[in-house]
């Protein structure tokens, strides 16, 4: 019996396929979504001043707070959370990572929701959210967080609650 292909025709097979694999395009992995880099078209931040110019009562439904507070509020966690440029890319602005933030608190979305509104990754909320948070908790906790130091003073206290 015959074998159904020769040597050679094994070899000219193995050597095609070979080609054909090779010069196959691999996907390529995107560095970062197109959807993403227009990040200032679609960003919370034009809403917010949108809403804030036509609407400005709908901003404390928006924010959960008066302008003011979010303003006075920005001022205070600006130089905890503020990251600079690169030549590579640009850094989520104070106002994003805030809005992003109280976003977050506000509706208590995952971060793979809160993505689509903010235009921002998952994985860098994932790291804005946390460090934004510590840094509104480390401003206020002094003004809003007082403890009465005397004993007294802590039992009077309990007995108003």
């Amino acid at each position: 019996m015959s074998p159904i292909l020769s040597k050679k025709a094994k070899v000219a097979l193995a050597v095609g396929t070979i080609i054909l694999l090779e010069s196959e395009k691999k996907k390529k992995r995107v560095w970062v979504k197109e959807w993403l880099q227009k990040r200032e078209q679609f960003t919370h931040l034009r809403l917010l001043k949108c809403i804030q110019s036509c609407e400005p009562l709908d901003v404390i439904n928006y924010l959960r707070m008066d302008y003011d507070a979010f303003q006075e509020l920005l001022m205070l966690v600006k130089p905890l959370i503020e990251k600079k440029n690169t030549l590579f890319r640009e850094a989520v602005s104070v106002e994003e990572r805030l809005l992003a933030t109280l976003r977050f608190l506000a509706t208590g979305s995952s971060y793979e929701d809160l993505k689509f509104s903010c235009i921002i990754s998952p994985q860098l909320l994932g790291r804005i959210i946390p460090e934004t948070s510590r840094a509104i908790y480390n401003c206020l906790r002094k003004k809003y967080l007082c403890f009465p130091i005397k004993r007294r003073g802590m039992a009077q206290s309990s007995r108003r609650i």
